[in-house]
Order: C-alpha cells, then sequence, then structure tokens
C-alpha cells in the first residue's frame, strides 16, 4: 500500500518569492522614509544651481562639490537658452518637481532666468545672484548689460550662426568668438581652462537680448549678490546697481564673469549663508 506524501515544491517556491519581495521591499520603503525624513521643515534646503548664456552646468562644478561637502542636496538642471519667457518656464517647472524648501543661485544670465521662474513659488526662500542679471519688470539683457560703460560683450566679440527655429523661422545664435572668449568672460582663469570653454559654450538665441522681463522674484524674496569687480561681461556698477536696487546682501570680489569657477569657495559660503536663514 504506498503512501501519499504532500508535494512541498510550492510552499518552498512560494517562500523564496517572499523572501525576495522582503529583500526589495525593505531597502525601497528605508529609501522612502530617508526622502520623507528629508522634506522634514528642519532639513538642509535644495540648492538649484542655473547656468547662464555661453556656459552650461559644468561651470558650478567645485560650488557643487563644496556644497554637497556640507551635506546640501544639490541639482544644476540646464538652461536651454532659446527665450526669456520659455526659459522661465522652463525652470519653472522644474522647480516645481522638487519638494521642500529651495535657495535658487544664478549665473549671468540665469539670474535673468531664475527672477522670473521663482515667481509664485512659495518653496523658493532665497535668491542668489553670481555676477548675474537681476532685472526689474521690462529690463531687457541688452538694456541692463549698455547700462553702464565695460561690457566687452559687444557685436566684434560675437560670432552670429543662422539657424532655423522648431517652427521653420529664421532666427541667430550668439557665440562669444574664441580669440577675446576669456578676456570677455573667463580672464582670471587658466588659458588651458577657457580654451576648453571657448570651445564647448552653449549659444544663446539673439533674441533673448531683448525680451522684456516679467516682475521680479526679489520684490518678495530675500537675495544675496556676488559682485565680480573685474568682469568683463556685465560691468561691476551694473551689478551694483541691480544688487542695490532689490536689496540684496552684497559681497564683492577681484573676479571676472565665472566667480563660481575662479572663487569657487567664496561662492560656496554666500549661497550657504542664504540657506543659513531658510527656516
Amino acid at each position: 500500500m504506498s503512501v501519499h506524501r504532500p508535494h512541498r515544491r510550492p510552499r518552498i517556491v512560494l517562500w523564496l518569492v517572499g523572501a525576495l519581495v522582503a529583500a526589495l521591499l525593505v531597502p525601497l520603503l528605508g529609501s522612502l522614509a530617508g526622502a520623507s525624513q528629508s522634506t522634514q521643515p528642519n532639513s538642509k534646503p535644495t540648492i538649484v544651481l542655473v547656468h547662464g548664456a555661453f556656459a552650461d552646468a559644468s561651470g558650478w562644478t567645485g560650488v557643487i562639490g563644496q556644497l554637497q561637502e556640507r551635506g546640501y542636496p544639490v541639482v544644476a538642471p540646464p538652461n536651454p537658452l532659446r527665450s526669456l519667457a520659455g526659459d522661465s518656464a522652463y525652470l519653472a517647472g522644474f522647480l516645481k518637481t522638487l519638494p521642500g524648501n529651495i535657495v535658487l543661485v544664478g549665473h549671468s544670465y540665469g539670474g535673468m532666468v531664475m527672477t522670473n521662474a521663482a515667481v509664485g513659488n512659495p518653496n523658493v526662500k532665497a535668491l542668489v545672484y553670481i555676477a548675474a542679471f537681476a532685472p526689474d519688470e521690462g529690463d531687457t539683457v541688452a538694456g541692463l548689460s549698455t547700462k553702464f560703460p565695460g561690457s566687452m560683450l559687444t557685436p566684434d566679440n560675437l560670432d552670429l550662426r543662422a539657424v532655423t527655429l522648431p517652427d521653420g523661422t529664421p532666427s541667430f545664435d550668439a557665440y562669444i568668438k574664441q580669440n577675446p572668449f576669456r578676456e570677455v568672460f573667463a580672464a582670471d582663469v587658466a588659458r588651458s581652462t577657457t580654451a576648453a570653454m571657448a570651445a564647448t559654450q552653449r549659444p544663446a538665441a539673439v533674441n533673448v537680448l531683448r525680451e522684456r522681463s516679467g516682475p521680479p522674484a526679489w520684490r518678495s524674496i530675500p537675495s544675496w549678490f556676488l559682485v565680480a569687480r573685474l568682469d568683463n561681461t556685465i560691468p561691476a556698477a551694473a551689478e551694483r546697481f541691480m544688487a542695490e536696487r532689490a536689496k540684496s546682501t552684497v559681497v564683492e570680489i577681484n573676479s571676472s564673469h565665472v566667480a563660481m569657477i575662479s572663487y569657487p569657495t567664496t561662492t560656496t559660503d554666500l549661497i550657504v549663508s542664504a540657506a543659513n536663514t531658510v527656516r
């Protein structure tokens, strides 16, 4: 007489499946808990770094490293450089994806973009301008650049290249010519570095120069401003004018336009000063 023994393989399979699910869920739940903790009121704000024209987010590399060493979450999204309205809308949409408090930092034309993008976003607690445009309503890049003498961002130093926009409209992209690039943009940076920067620069659409800015975020959000005394792109006098108008906390240094590259520690310290006020 044969004895029937229960088939145990299904139980083993179920045990293995359960163990696998647990192995996957435990780290996931832990990461979700960590994410929840990171958005608590006492956590550090996210630092969002916005690059300007003729550059990309790699210019923030030194600053990013120092901020991360100090425990700050950092993101440096791309700036499309296609139109002030479009670039601002892109950044505004990006900011809405970030939980918790934000310190928004802009260099050069990036300041123009963030001034518009931060309007109406309650999570943006501080604005930090690094040798940047801080426009008022109705201001343009061209107008602010020429309000005071000293800018070398002149037609003679620009290379305009014909392009066709997605809708078929002809337009032009503006680059800084490679020969004067270092003097115009980064005179205190090593020549080997500026040669690579000139070769890899991202152009701005020429229509950006005359687009009028909207109501400025600095009217309701506190701001900080790093004035670059040796700036050949945006004159220091223009930076001081904009900083005073915005009632910014100001630090001045003997830097070229790319202060975040030549003085990353000073730049980081100013950003952290702004972040320390966020509660």
